[in-house]
């Protein structure tokens, strides 16, 4: 299958080396676009929703990169946008799994079929899921895109895999502007028994312009992604 048909095509950023994607994990980034959110504080609008405005990365290259450094790294972290969305994310995560490196994916946790595919055929190591907030402030937070019942039943379910594989998930929420310190222990709440909610510091997106839709500059290597 030619890179123009497979997930490539949807491989809009590439990081070599990051030492704060992955606890713990000197790791590479690859980032996915498109997403099923439209967060008002996205800090990757662009590659959120709208892709195209980013050239393509080289699935040969970034390949040809795990080639010959993976052994240099700990795990390679998939994250967007939203990569659960990607069509063919499953055949980029069987691609990455033949250099032997653990893979993480980060997720919203609104497509908890696709997490439950990924982990039942081994295709990805952890899950990075992020809570938002309480289930009442998802349509705030995600600029309508979920409703509150939505957003609970699609947790729940992401919450019950990982009870039963507490060593591939941790959760996550970001401290956005709006969200009181109420707001983060009820969203602490939801958690399953021993599981705990890392909490993320909020940085002001960049933005092209006064008003203009929060925008994010995709992290890339200049030129090749290849040393």
């Amino acid at each position: 299958m030619s890179e123009t048909k497979n997930v490539w095509n949807a491989v809009r950023g590439f990081e070599q080396y990051s030492l704060c994607d992955w606890p713990g994990r000197p790791c590479s980034v690859i980032f996915l676009g498109g997403c099923n959110l439209r967060c008002p504080t996205c800090h990757n609008a662009t590659l959120a929703w709208s892709m195209s405005k980013l050239p393509p990365i080289s699935g040969s290259a970034v390949k040809a990169y795990f080639r010959s450094r993976a052994s240099w790294l700990d795990g390679v972290t998939i994250t967007g946008g939203e990569p659960t969305c990607t069509p063919y994310l499953g055949e980029l995560l069987y691609e990455l799994k033949k250099f032997k490196l653990p893979v993480k994916v980060d997720s919203n946790g609104m497509r908890p079929e696709v997490i439950e595919d990924i982990l039942e055929y081994n295709l990805a190591d952890v899950f990075a899921v992020d809570v938002k907030g309480p289930y009442n402030k998802y349509p705030e937070l995600t600029g309508m895109a979920v409703s509150e019942l939505a957003a609970q039943a699609n947790l729940e379910k992401v919450f019950a895999i990982a009870e039963k594989s507490p060593a591939s998930f941790y959760f996550r929420l970001t401290k956005v502007p709006g969200l009181t310190q109420e707001d983060i222990d009820v969203a602490r709440s939801y958690l399953p028994a021993g599981f705990s909610l890392k909490l993320q510091d909020y940085v002001e997106p960049r933005r092209e312009k006064e008003n203009a839709q929060p925008d994010y500059e995709t992290r890339r290597p200049a030129g090749n992604v290849v040393n």
